[in-house]
């Protein structure tokens, strides 16, 4: 039987992306994401939001997309896979950290200029190629 990873999200940023580039030239947007969960509280039996935290990568001309049309508070759907990594400090102690890869970074929402229609940036591609307009309905892969 295959193995599965595959992890769907839609939140909001938590702060502005962060893009660098690796030594070969490589594109590396970094992204936080707030998902809110609905749990009921035990003592007063209300319903509330608990958000949780997301550490999300986005490789290539596509985290370029991220950095450039993105900011903080966005909303944004991402599609990808878990990845989790291991290191030791200089000090030597072990750190270890859980980290989404982005496939396909969905923007949602608006820049504020109007435009309500979701926002699909595929893999591989540019400001200058992707349809930032809204994909039509037999654009989007789910």
């Amino acid at each position: 039987m295959a193995n599965i990873n595959r992890v769907v999200l839609v939140g909001n940023l938590t702060r502005d992306p962060e893009l660098r580039h690796t030594p070969s030239g490589t594109a590396v947007c970094k992204l936080r994401i707030a998902v809110n969960t609905r749990q009921k509280d035990g003592a007063t039996g209300e319903w509330g939001d608990k958000p949780n935290y997301f550490d999300v990568t986005v490789w290539g001309n596509q985290g370029e997309s991220c950095s450039q049309f993105l900011s903080k508070g966005r909303p944004v759907g991402v599609d990808g896979r878990l990845d989790w990594r291991e290191w030791e400090t200089p000090d030597g102690s072990k750190r270890q950290a859980v980290e989404i890869i982005a496939d396909t970074v969905q923007f949602l929402g608006s820049r504020g200029d109007g435009d309500s229609q979701p926002q699909y940036v595929p893999a591989g591609a540019t400001a200058s190629n992707a349809d930032f307009g809204g994909a039509a309905d037999d654009d989007i892969p789910f």
